[in-house]
C-alpha cells in the first residue's frame, strides 16, 4: 500500500493512492486524501460511483454543493438531467460509472448572500493534483467509452489546449485506448442556458454518438 503521508501544501494525490487495490479499497482510501488544499474547506471527498464494470465512464468537472453535502456526484438537477440525456441517446444509465476529475468542492462563500457556497472551477494544479484518482479508476472499471462533460474534464484528460466548443462530439483517441473519449459540454451548462431546449438536444446527440461506439 502507497505511504499516506504529505506535506499540507503539496499538489499530487500520489502518495495516497493504494498500489494493487481494487475499487472499494481505492475509495476508501481516496476519503484520508490530503494532495491538495481543497480537502480543507470541503465536507468530504465526493468518489465516483454506479457500476463498476460499466461499459461507459462519465467524467465531470467536480462536486457541487449537493454533491459535497451528500458524498455522490452528480446528485443534484444537472444528475437528473444527464440520466435523461443518457437514456434518450440509447445509453442505460445503470450501465455508466460517473465521476469528476476533482474529488474535493472548491467554492468562495458570499456572505451578502447568506453565506451560500460559490462553486470555482478548479485550476491546472487541482487538475493535475487528482488526476492519479481517476487514472486508478479508469484502470479498474476499464470503460469502452469515456465521455468528459465539460472544458475541466477535457483538459484534466487532454492538456491545457483542449476546447469543448472545437472538439465536442468527436471521438478521441486516449492513451493506448483508441478513439474511446468523447467530449461533451457540461449538463450543467444546459441548466444556465437561454435556450435550453436546443442546447439539451445538442448534449444528447453528442452521446448518440457515444452509444453508436458501443455498438
Amino acid at each position: 500500500m502507497a505511504h499516506t503521508k504529505a506535506p499540507e501544501d503539496a499538489y499530487d494525490a500520489r502518495p495516497f493512492v493504494p498500489a494493487g487495490a481494487d475499487l472499494d479499497e481505492v475509495r476508501a482510501a481516496a476519503a484520508g486524501c490530503r494532495g491538495c488544499p481543497l480537502h480543507r474547506d470541503a465536507t468530504q471527498t465526493v468518489f465516483g460511483a454506479g457500476n463498476p464494470h460499466a461499459r461507459v465512464m462519465l467524467v465531470g468537472e467536480q462536486p457541487g454543493d449537493q454533491e459535497d453535502r451528500q458524498g455522490a456526484p452528480f446528485v443534484g438537477p444537472a444528475g437528473k438531467l444527464l440520466d435523461r440525456a443518457l437514456d434518450e441517446a440509447g445509453i442505460d444509465p445503470d450501465d455508466t460509472y460517473t465521476t469528476n476529475a476533482v474529488k474535493h468542492f472548491k467554492f468562495e462563500t458570499v456572505p451578502e448572500r447568506g453565506k451560500r457556497r460559490i462553486h470555482k472551477s478548479p485550476g491546472l494544479r487541482e487538475m493535475t493534483a487528482c488526476k492519479p484518482w481517476l487514472d486508478a479508476e479508469m484502470r479498474l472499471v476499464d470503460p469502452e467509452v469515456i465521455v468528459v462533460l465539460g472544458a475541466t474534464a477535457g483538459k484534466a484528460l487532454l492538456g491545457s489546449g483542449f476546447r469543448v466548443t472545437k472538439q465536442r462530439g468527436m471521438l478521441l483517441p486516449y492513451e493506448d485506448r483508441g478513439e474511446s473519449l468523447l467530449a461533451t459540454i457540461h449538463p450543467s451548462a444546459v441548466l444556465r442556458a437561454d435556450d435550453r431546449e436546443a442546447v439539451y438536444e445538442g448534449l444528447v446527440s453528442d452521446l448518440r454518438i457515444a452509444a453508436r461506439a458501443l455498438g
